[in-house]
């Protein structure tokens, strides 16, 4: 690996264990073993560099969690729905730190015009991306369904999670949100 590459590897080390706000130029040099003036030639800010690390992160994540989910295949639409959900809650627990990071960002985006437009373009990203592998949309076939669909999920994980995150023993298991989402389609008829 370069330098480059290094140092989104200590960024994101750094992003586990200090999160975003906490983490110094100096933390990411050490954890990346290279240079402090190296964060300014390859990114031109300790920002960029931690957005990158963030992406790269959420990303993988996203990744490690559209595997988990293929396991669910073969199984009734309602199973697979909690089990599904199950899934991802125990990936939250995994990445703790990382989906802390998030909630922090979001207050932090108040105050800066670039987080927002990088939280901006990872929703539709996201958005696509939860649509496919929730339900398999194409969003080729219809984006503004996928959309839709897309923007549903990233609502309930952006919930789900948040509940975990503050009260675990209470939060909503795969087999609640069927019995919500039962509940809830029964009244739209």
């Amino acid at each position: 690996m370069g330098n480059r590459d290094d140092l989104v590897d200590g960024a994101k080390r750094c992003l586990y264990e200090k999160g975003y706000v906490n983490t110094t130029a100096r933390d990411i040099a050490a954890a990346s073993g290279v240079s402090l003036a190296a964060i300014g030639y390859h990114f031109g800010s300790k920002e960029a560099l931690m957005n990158e690390a963030l992406l790269n992160a959420t990303q993988e994540w996203g990744e490690e969690l559209a595997r988990a989910l293929d396991a669910g295949a073969g199984l009734s639409a309602e199973r697979r729905f909690a089990a599904i959900w199950d899934r991802v809650i125990e990936s939250v627990s995994t990445h703790r730190r990382l989906w802390t990071t998030q909630y922090e960002l979001i207050a932090v985006s108040e105050q800066s015009a670039e987080m927002r437009a990088l939280f901006a373009k990872g929703n539709r990203a996201a958005r696509l991306g939860l649509a496919a592998v929730f339900q398999g949309l194409d969003p080729v076939e219809d984006e503004a369904k996928a959309l839709a669909v897309g923007t549903l999920y990233q609502s309930l994980l952006t919930g789900v999670i948040a509940q975990w995150l503050t009260d675990s023993e209470t939060a909503p298991s795969g087999d609640d949100l069927v019995a919500a989402l039962r509940a809830v389609a029964g009244t739209l008829g």
